[in-house]
């Protein structure tokens, strides 16, 4: 049953992707603001409609849009939405819910251009750009009516404030309510699974890709510092132990990342051979996530300094230090 606690209704709706059904939020506010959208189905729609009657609200009642992030289980239903709403997010979701001509072929050149440094073999390419050309079709096309950052109060939400936290993705930020330390964390962190950084192009007037893991990390540092109280994630249950979660999540993952410096010990290893021995079962079934994953530890390692790259040809080679 869809209820009311402290002025936050939780609203889950099924995706088609492997990680299941995805959490939006309302909150009442000056505005009643919906926060993230769902996935771009007739089944998430018709959801989403069923558990707003339980709240006895409709589509039209809901006065502004914010978005934790970019990525389509989160932004889809947007495109049902009436288009006189106003949506506001950080401004880099726009070059993902709003594609322009170019967006297909930029993806492409960069996935292009990085799979031979990592040693992923040729025939690879394509099932990944067909990946995620496919799971581009469950977003939206839809721009933001204005940008929120670092500390804004968001528009209609007094009391609450903007936590940028880059790293599951360059546009994710928190939502954080002063008065109880409530928080929306979109998928900066969730009860049962470690989000997976993922790799993106480099931003807008940049020439370096990010570093997604290096990132996430360094935003789960920066919860530690601000007073939680219950935390309604993307995904699963909410979290009322946010920063005891956190130092086990970072401790895991560095243990994660020691374990592949391990495995370079004596031995010079690319990304995709690192990735096919830590994800030995599911590297092709998964490869742009398994791939991210593994980019993630070695970027955490490099920014230790223990492990050293050189190039072989077009390829990265790694060596523990």
């Amino acid at each position: 049953m869809t209820e009311w606690k402290d002025g936050i209704a939780k609203l889950t709706l099924p995706t088609p992707f492997p990680v299941g059904d995805v959490n939006a939020y309302l909150i009442k506010g000056d505005r009643l603001t919906l926060v993230d959208a769902g996935t771009k189905t007739d089944e998430a729609w018709e959801s989403f409609k069923d558990q707003l009657a339980e709240l006895k609200l409709k589509p039209e009642d809901i006065e502004q849009v914010i978005l934790t992030h970019h990525h389509p289980d989160h932004v889809g239903l947007l495109d049902y939405l009436r288009p006189d709403l106003e949506v506001y997010g950080h401004p880099l979701n726009e070059r993902y819910i709003k594609k322009n001509a170019g967006f297909e072929s930029e993806h492409q050149a960069f996935f292009e251009k990085i799979f031979p440094q990592f040693g992923i073999p040729e025939h690879y390419f394509s099932p990944s750009v067909k990946i995620m050309k496919k799971t581009m079709v469950f977003s939206c096309d839809r721009s933001l009516s204005g940008t929120i950052l670092e500390t804004d109060e968001p528009p209609a939400l007094p009391g609450w404030r903007v936590i940028e936290t880059p790293g599951h993705a360059q546009s994710h930020i928190v939502l954080s309510r002063e008065k109880d330390g409530a928080m929306i964390a979109g998928d900066t962190i969730l009860a049962g699974i470690s989000p997976n950084p993922l790799l993106e192009p480099p931003l807008p007037g940049k020439v370096e890709r990010p570093r997604p893991l290096v990132q996430y990390n360094a935003s789960l540092e920066k919860l530690l510092g601000i007073p939680a109280g219950q935390v309604y994630t993307g995904h699963g249950t909410e979290i009322s132990g946010l920063h005891s979660l956190i130092e086990k999540r970072l401790s895991r993952q560095h243990d994660r990342a020691m374990q592949v410096r391990k495995m370079l010990e004596g031995k010079s290893l690319t990304v995709f051979e690192i990735c096919r021995l830590l994800f030995p079962a599911v590297f092709e079934r998964e490869l742009n996530l398994t791939i991210s994953e593994t980019v993630g530890q070695l970027d955490y390692l490099q920014a230790m300094d223990a492990v050293e790259v050189r190039e072989e040809g077009p390829t990265f080679m790694y060596t523990a230090k």
